[in-house]
């Protein structure tokens, strides 16, 4: 049975990865001939002084986004675990984010925000009406909103089916020791979620390495270049200055990146047998 899902992740994981390393070894424009050049490309790439910047933006959106969505997840999903059926209608209304295209929704966002013909204006609401892209700060910070407001709904979905996990019974003999909700949150939930808090903190970490469309359309790196991620700085290296090597390399660090943190993840998540949910 774990032979085709081998031979599939040999064919599109593994072959695209080999291949992505041997361009970054090559002079190539994408149209004509590749041209081997040893580290020619990882030196440029390395040189770049975009490079240390691209991966400062990158860290601080992966640290601002998972530190909105962690928190929020968990509470949502807790409240959503219980089977109130008003609860599960709100649910639905909810996840509607998941089945929108982050280039609709940024599309959505930036004429939203903008400063002459944006909600602000229409509503006469000042606050609301600043070139939120085109500050520096501003930007970070609806980009966090924007990914915080798409994701937030997928990780809650995690959380909820790993508290509806956790035993009853746990609850009801924290009840007879005179343990309040809270008291129960901090002592039964938030331990018993702690491999599902690794498991949606890799998601997290490593989805936001792959942040590019949302980028793209809504700030397209700007303004300067405050939001470029290590994405976006490898499609402009590769589809705009036509550098595939560069291009290449670029993506072999994202890869090398994403591997790192998710190993130091799992080790931070222990070999432990703490958690008590039904089936961990």
């Amino acid at each position: 049975m774990a032979l085709p899902a081998f031979v599939w992740f040999v064919l599109f994981g593994i072959v695209p990865l080999l291949g992505v390393v041997a361009l970054s070894f090559t002079t190539w424009n994408g149209i004509g001939e590749i041209v081997p050049s040893g580290l020619t490309s990882w030196k440029a790439t390395l040189q770049d002084p975009g490079l240390p910047h691209a991966l400062w933006v990158t860290f601080l959106i992966m640290a601002l986004s998972w530190a909105v969505q962690t928190p929020m997840s968990i509470l949502l999903g807790v409240f959503l675990a219980t089977s109130k059926r008003y609860r599960e209608f709100l649910a639905v209304l909810y996840f509607i984010p998941l089945l929108l295209s982050s280039a609709a929704i940024a599309i959505t966002y930036k004429a939203l925000l903008d400063p002459s013909f944006g909600l602000g204006s229409g509503l006469g609401v000042e606050w609301l009406n600043q070139d939120w892209l085109g500050n520096g700060t501003l930007a970070m910070g609806v980009l966090i909103f924007i990914v915080s407001w798409q994701f937030i709904p997928f990780h809650t979905l995690i959380y909820q089916g790993a508290v509806r996990q956790i035993p009853t019974s746990m609850y009801e003999a924290s009840q007879i020791d005179g343990a309040g909700r809270v008291r129960q949150f901090f002592s039964i939930t938030l331990p018993q979620l702690k491999y599902t808090i690794i498991t949606s903190s890799t998601l997290m970490v490593v989805g936001s390495l792959t942040f590019f469309d949302l980028i793209y359309v809504l700030t397209a790196g700007g303004p300067g270049d405050a939001t470029r991620a290590l994405a976006l700085l490898m499609y402009q290296q590769g589809f705009q200055a036509n550098l595939m090597g560069p291009a290449s390399a670029i993506a072999v660090i994202l890869v090398l990146v994403g591997l790192g943190l998710s190993l130091l993840l799992r080790r931070l998540g222990g070999r432990g047998n703490e958690s008590q949910l039904e089936g961990a």
